[in-house]
């Protein structure tokens, strides 16, 4: 019964050049990498309608008109 305890107790980890990753854990990178990437596209997406939905004046601001005559108009600081 000893015996049974002593290898039931006895470290059974492998070496870490046993554990290799395989094909999955290349494919679950894969995903991964994918996965943001499309994420931080819809983020990007996300936020250019609710800067346009901004400057449309739909969240109580003013509305804005973003053309070239607008930024030439707007005041400088000439010092």
């Amino acid at each position: 019964m000893l015996d049974l305890l002593i290898v039931l107790l006895e470290d059974q980890t492998p070496e870490p050049t046993e554990v290799k990753a395989g094909p999955l854990g290349f494919a679950v990178w894969i995903f991964m990498i994918l996965a943001v990437v499309v994420i931080a596209f819809s983020l990007v997406k996300q936020l250019r309608k609710a800067q346009a939905a901004k400057d449309a004046g739909v969240y109580g601001d003013e509305p804005v008109q973003r053309t070239e005559e607008a930024d030439s108009s707007a005041p400088t600081d000439e010092r």
